[in-house]
C-alpha cells in the first residue's frame, strides 16, 4: 500500500485557542468543505469533540455518494488533534490539525497521511485524479478557514 502526504500551513490572525475554537465544532465542517462535495455530517449535534468521538459524513465525489466515519484519535484543546477514517473512501485517512502561536497569531498545520485501495487502480486515479481534488478541497478550506475567522473577529467588535 503506497502511502500520501499532504501538508498545509496557514496563518491565523488570532490565538491559538480562538483559532482551535472553530475546529472545536464539528459542524463548521460543512462551511469548510467545498460545496460541489455535498458534503453533510450525519451525526446529530452538538457533537462532544474529544478522544474517542465517532463522526459520520455523507458527501459526494466526482457524483457517487460515499459515506465516511471517522473517529478523533487524539484531542488537545488549543494544541492539536487528529481524525482517522473507520470507513470511507480511503483506505488510510489520518489527518493531524495542529495549532501554535506565531506572534499574534497562529500557525495552523494540516498533515494527512494517505492511502488508496484497489492498487494499480488506486495509483493510477491518485495521479489523475484524487490527489488534484485534495488540493483544490485544501485550497478552498485556506480561503473558507480565513473567512469564518475574519468573520468572526469582526462580530467581536460588533455590540
Amino acid at each position: 500500500m503506497r502511502h500520501h502526504k499532504l501538508e498545509r500551513r496557514q496563518h491565523l490572525p488570532t490565538p491559538p485557542d480562538q483559532s482551535f475554537e472553530l475546529f472545536a465544532d464539528a459542524m463548521n465542517l460543512e462551511a469548510i468543505t467545498p460545496p460541489w462535495l455535498r458534503f453533510r455530517v450525519i451525526t446529530p449535534g452538538p457533537i462532544e469533540m474529544r478522544s474517542g468521538t465517532l463522526i459520520e459524513y455523507r458527501l459526494r465525489l466526482h457524483g457517487v455518494p460515499v459515506s465516511w466515519r471517522t473517529r478523533i484519535e487524539a484531542w488537545e484543546p488549543g494544541r492539536r488533534f487528529t481524525d482517522v477514517q473507520l470507513s470511507g473512501p480511503y483506505r488510510l485517512w489520518h489527518h493531524t490539525h495542529s495549532f501554535e502561536r506565531d506572534g499574534d497569531g497562529t500557525l495552523m498545520r494540516d498533515v494527512v497521511r494517505y492511502a488508496l485501495p484497489l492498487g494499480l487502480i488506486g495509483a493510477f486515479a491518485h495521479l489523475l485524479v484524487v490527489r488534484r481534488d485534495l488540493e483544490r478541497i485544501f485550497d478552498f478550506r485556506r480561503d473558507a478557514v480565513a473567512r469564518l475567522i475574519e468573520s468572526r473577529s469582526r462580530s467581536d467588535f460588533i455590540t
